[in-house]
Order: C-alpha cells, then structure tokens, then sequence
C-alpha cells in the first residue's frame, strides 16, 4: 500500500509544538507497521513488521 493510502498517527505524548518536536508518525498495514518522521511525511517511511515493531515497544517500556 502506498504511504499516502495509509492512515498515520502519532502518540498522544507528542509535543504539540510540531516546529520543534520530535515525533514519528505510525500506520499500520496488513502484516507491517510504517514508521515516519512527522516534520518531513514526504521524505519516505520505514516498514516493519508487526512483531519487530511490537519488539521495539516492549523493549522501550
């Protein structure tokens, strides 16, 4: 699917200052979740698949 046919979202715990903030964007997708630099949402994506993703998260908690 392309990147502009996903639905992207961020963390309610983003900063709402997007001028300065720091956050990703997340889509999910059949079998892979995609992964975005807010600020820059052209400048291309990072899949991966749910269980690496899901392996990021926990390990980050």
């Amino acid at each position: 699917m392309a990147a502009r046919d996903l639905v992207w979202f961020k963390s309610s715990h983003s900063d709402a200052d997007t001028e300065h903030s720091t956050c990703v964007e997340v889509a999910l997708d059949t079998g892979s979740t995609a992964v975005r630099d807010s600020k820059a949402p052209g400048g291309g994506h990072l899949t991966v698949p749910h269980p690496a993703w899901s392996a990021l998260l926990s390990s980050l908690r």
